[in-house]
C-alpha cells in the first residue's frame, strides 16, 4: 500500500507539472498518466491478491440462492476446524440480488494442506415464517491447488423445505 500511495503521488506531482504546460499537450498527457495509474493500479491490486491469498494456500467459498419460497436467508456463519472464520448479514438489497442469480465471494481465505471441516450455518425464516437454523458440514482435503466450494441455498418442493448443500465449484456461473 505504501508503494501505492508513492507511486501515485509522483504520478500527480508529475502530472501537475505537464498541466502546466500547453493546454493541448497537456491535457494529452494527463490523460495517458490517469491510463497508466488505473493499469498500474489494476497491477498492483492483482500483485496483493496474489500475495495475501497465495493458490497452494487459497479457500474459497461463493454462495448461490435458488428460493423464496421455503426459505428467507437472514445470515451465514462459516467455521472452519470448528473456528469462526467468516460470516455475513444479508440486505433486502442482497437478497433480491442473490435471488435474481448473483454469485457471493463469501469468503477467500488461506489454509494449510492436509484435512479439514468446514461447517456452515444459515439462519433465516422458514415456511410459516418460523425461526430457521440449519448447519451442513463438509469435510474436504487440502492438496497443493487452491479449493474453491459452492454453498447452495434450494427450494425443494418434494418437502416444502430449504435445501442446504456444498459443493466443489466446478463451472463459472
Amino acid at each position: 500500500m505504501k508503494i501505492l500511495s508513492t507511486v501515485m503521488l509522483s504520478l500527480l506531482v508529475t502530472s501537475a507539472s505537464v498541466a502546466a504546460g500547453p493546454e493541448t499537450s497537456g491535457q494529452q498527457e494527463l490523460a495517458q498518466l490517469k491510463q497508466q495509474v488505473i493499469a498500474l493500479n489494476r497491477e498492483l491490486f492483482l500483485l496483493e491478491q496474489s500475495l495475501l491469498y497465495p493458490p497452494e494456500t487459497q479457500l474459497g467459498l461463493y454462495l448461490t440462492v435458488d428460493t423464496g419460497k421455503f426459505m428467507q436467508l437472514d445470515s451465514v456463519e462459516v467455521l472452519l476446524d470448528d473456528e469462526p472464520v467468516g460470516g455475513h448479514l444479508y440486505t433486502k438489497t442482497e437478497l433480491e440480488a442473490l435471488q435474481r442469480g448473483a454469485v457471493q465471494p463469501l469468503l477467500q481465505t488461506n489454509v494449510d494442506a492436509g484435512k479439514h471441516s468446514l461447517t456452515v450455518v444459515f439462519v433465516g425464516k422458514g415456511p410459516d415464517n418460523r425461526d430457521y437454523r440449519r448447519a451442513v458440514n463438509y469435510e474436504f482435503e487440502k492438496a497443493a491447488d487452491g479449493v474453491r466450494l459452492e454453498l447452495q441455498v434450494n427450494d425443494k418442493s418434494g418437502n416444502y423445505q430449504p435445501e442446504f448443500r456444498i459443493v466443489p465449484w466446478t463451472q463459472v456461473h
